[in-house]
């Protein structure tokens, strides 16, 4: 009985230690580059950003002149050739993985 209890004790705290581990990458701080006014020039750049992941809050913050268009929103489809408008895509969590310019 006491061998049973021992072992359910040890059980319980390696699944909450499993579940605590990926809650604290979750509150990590990434550090953002230097934001960058204008359009997309630098798309070597650009794509180690969205390679990172990042929030829309994040995108706005460092791209600020650069409309960020989210699923769902609605925005016109005109010709744009100077990357000042990125369609993006998000994963489950809402973080940019990918996307577009349009």
């Amino acid at each position: 009985m006491r061998r049973k209890l021992r072992s359910s004790v040890w059980a319980l705290m390696g699944l909450l230690f499993a579940l605590a581990v990926p809650a604290c990458s979750m509150t990590e701080t990434r550090e953002l580059p230097e934001p960058r006014s204008g359009v997309v020039s630098d798309l070597a750049a650009f794509e180690a950003f969205i390679a990172q992941a990042p929030r829309p809050e994040a995108f706005r913050e460092v791209y600020p002149d650069v409309m960020l268009i989210l699923p769902g929103e609605v925005a016109t489809r005109e010709f744009r050739t100077d990357n000042s408008r990125f369609f993006a895509d998000l994963d489950a969590e809402e973080r940019i993985i990918g996307g577009s310019f349009q």
